[in-house]
């Protein structure tokens, strides 16, 4: 698995379209993931913060509203979270 924004950056557009990074088409069609986009923009703390305040709104409202859709996604951000500390 990629863990990195450089090792993603370095991969091949074939590579890339079999990167398995979460979210709907209209995120993996990008040839740059937004959230890479907002790691480069935005400082370290910013980010995390934005990547962990995911965390917890997807826990907060999975029983009101997306179920266990929503569980996937706050494991997405989760995911990331842990890879960025």
């Amino acid at each position: 698995m990629v863990s990195t924004t450089t090792e993603r950056m370095m991969m091949t557009e074939e590579d890339l379209r079999g990167y398995q990074c979460g979210g709907g088409s209209h995120y993996t069609s990008k040839l740059i993931q937004p959230w890479d986009a907002m790691q480069s923009w935005m400082t370290e703390d910013q980010y995390r913060g934005f990547m962990l305040g995911n965390v917890i709104k997807y826990i907060a409202r999975f029983q009101d509203k997306g179920g266990k859709t929503d569980l996937e996604k706050a494991r997405h951000y989760l995911d990331k979270c842990i890879d960025l500390w």
